[in-house]
């Protein structure tokens, strides 16, 4: 299944630019990390949208696919500004953990908006795969505070509806295959969510601005890698219900807790192992019943 090599490239460039931008927080702001993963990944959207038109005619949006697509972008800017505030407070590590409890919102958004199927073994399996990763993380909950444990959930909802916003413009646009659909929308989310930060950052933090430009080296790799991600993301959300894309994802708590043991000598608990265990139950569970 495409869908699953797509998803697994995609969580990986992801962990990678959400460590970029936490550190760039202290420089520029909330905000100013928060466009950087825009502006900067616009250009590598339009490059690669401008590549694929040379070989392939370039779907036509109509206003449907645009109004999906700003629902998706405008949630997307929220969700990692909630991410960021939530990262601030209480740390990557808890902040990862509280946005993973994104499939299960995603699925029953999906369900009501685009009217994909629930049904009781897919929600068992992304509960399973949700409980595993609170385990998994680690985290002493008793020293989150609940500010932050809202924040974190709704950086995590916010994300789940961006991704029905970007699954529904890809699933309006009339012709095209998966990989053309999905470069033509991550140029089109990029660019509006682009030209927002952009107004934004001119008009009310002109320091995040000026940061973000002075900081333009680790900007430029943030971006791309947010960019990458997106495009993989997008690969996914073109050829199944995004809800299922977002619990295959989960699979990246298992394999930093892997690398974290191997490289920096860190023994996992007993409840992080059996947090470990039920994501890739549940993972495993889902993607049976996606291919049943």
């Amino acid at each position: 299944m495409i869908w699953v090599a797509a998803t697994l490239i995609a969580a990986t460039a992801q962990t990678a630019r959400n460590a970029a931008q936490a550190g760039l927080t202290r420089q520029v702001g909330t905000m100013g990390a928060t466009a950087v993963r825009f502006v900067f990944g616009f250009p590598f959207a339009a490059a690669a949208l401008g590549l694929a038109a040379i070989w392939l005619p370039i779907p036509r949006p109509d206003l449907s696919v645009l109004g999906w697509a700003t629902l998706g972008a405008l949630a997307q800017i929220a969700a990692t500004v909630f991410m960021l505030v939530t990262m601030r407070g209480q740390g990557f590590g808890v902040a990862t953990a509280l946005m993973k409890t994104e499939p299960v919102t995603l699925a029953v958004i999906g369900a009501v908006v685009l009217a994909e199927p629930l049904g009781a073994a897919r929600m068992g399996a992304i509960g399973l795969a949700t409980l595993g990763v609170v385990l998994a993380s680690g985290v002493s909950w008793g020293r989150a505070g609940w500010g932050s444990v809202a924040t974190g959930v709704l950086a995590g909802a916010l994300f789940g509806l961006s991704a029905i916003g970007f699954r529904g413009a890809l699933l309006a646009l009339p012709d095209g295959g998966y990989v053309l659909r999905a470069v033509t929308i991550l140029a089109i989310t990029l660019g509006i969510q682009s030209a927002v930060m952009m107004a934004w950052l001119a008009l009310r933090d002109r320091r995040g601005l000026s940061g973000i430009m002075r900081e333009w080296r680790v900007s430029l790799g943030a971006g791309f890698l947010g960019a990458f991600a997106s495009l993989f993301w997008f690969i996914g959300f073109a050829l199944t219900p995004a809800a299922n894309v977002r619990t295959l994802a989960l699979v990246e708590v298992v394999m930093a807790q892997v690398l974290s043991g191997r490289l920096f000598r860190q023994r996992a608990a007993p409840l992080q192992l059996l947090g470990m265990g039920l994501i890739l139950a549940g993972v495993g569970w889902l993607l049976a019943v996606a291919a049943a």
